[in-house]
């Protein structure tokens, strides 16, 4: 392998909106701010909306139904 020719890593802060902050090894160096994260996150949380796809397969087949058949 050739040597030098990785960029050096160093620790990284993420700070969240909602006041979580991780700690990880980047490129980047230093800190950032994130508008979401795990901790935060509807998915993560247990909290996510789910969509109601009953609407949709039923306004698919009134669309298909009043279709000729060949």
């Amino acid at each position: 392998m050739k040597p030098d020719i990785h960029p050096k890593t160093s620790d990284t802060v993420f700070n969240c909106a909602c006041g979580n902050s991780v700690t990880a090894i980047s490129t980047l160096g230093g800190s950032y701010s994130v508008e979401i994260c795990s901790s935060c996150h509807p998915y993560y949380t247990g909290k996510a909306k789910l969509v109601d796809t009953a609407g949709r397969i039923e306004k698919f087949k009134r669309r298909y139904e009043q279709t000729p058949k060949a």
